[in-house]
């Protein structure tokens, strides 16, 4: 989980989260911002990673019965940024869980006056990313007034999905890029460096592999990664 999905996939779609403004739209340009992200990533730290394995792996065809493989890992990252400094950047990743998506949530820091209210508050005022081959979806959480004489309020979202039905794979947009030699979508070598220089310093360490029911949101140990932040978000199916 950690090499292939983490370190190749996830870490590509924080950068693009967090990159700032490439100075023009060649390839390069972007490339250039996603490596100065990873450059600006400290180095994964024993403490802020979980490893887990859901129960059954080691039963599945091709496994080793004493597997200490992870199916699962959950990480905090920070980037040390002039606009990110401070923030935690929390990731997890794993094989059997609730559901299958790929999703950013961005939560927003609350202004100093609560119009409606902490309650009213504490599900609202974040951005939303549903990432996905069919559907893209863009979510804003806010507070709106109840209807009624008191001054209470709930939260909603404000939601905006793009069904873009049958595409080709990602594989032959891929292979297409290539023929017409652009590079954009391609992983450059000083970008795949950086990257791994920051998963590499706890990849040969004999970390714990914690047990998690399939169907579950991995282990138990992995809540205290972001007790202190309100704890993981958990995206539907829908």
């Amino acid at each position: 989980a950690l090499r292939d999905v983490v370190q190749n996939h996830l870490l590509q779609v924080l950068a693009h989260l967090v990159m700032e403004p490439p100075v023009g739209g060649s390839s390069e340009a972007l490339r250039d911002e996603k490596v100065k992200v990873f450059r600006g990533i400290r180095p994964l730290a024993a403490a802020k990673l979980v490893r887990g394995q859901y129960d059954g792996y080691r039963a599945e065809d091709g496994v080793a019965p004493d597997s200490r493989v992870e199916t699962y890992a959950a990480l905090q990252l920070h980037l040390d940024s002039w606009r990110w400094a401070g923030v935690p950047i929390f990731i997890r990743a794993g094989k059997r869980l609730g559901t299958t998506v790929t999703e950013v949530l961005v939560q927003l820091q609350h202004p100093p006056q609560q119009v409606f209210g902490e309650a009213a508050a504490a599900g609202s005022n974040y951005f939303r990313f549903r990432l996905g081959p069919d559907r893209v979806a863009i979510a804003i959480g806010a507070s709106t007034k109840q209807a009624g004489a008191t001054m209470a309020g709930e939260p909603v979202e404000l939601y905006v999905c793009n069904d873009r039905g049958p595409e080709m794979s990602a594989y032959e947009r891929l292979i297409g890029d290539a023929l017409k030699g652009d590079p954009t979508l391609f992983a450059r070598e000083d970008g795949v460096e950086a990257a791994w220089g920051i998963v590499d310093p706890v990849l040969g360490l004999p970390l714990p592999v914690q047990p998690y029911r399939p169907g579950s949101w991995g282990p138990q140990e992995a809540d205290a990664l972001t007790a202190a932040c309100g704890g993981w978000h958990r995206p539907g199916k829908g």
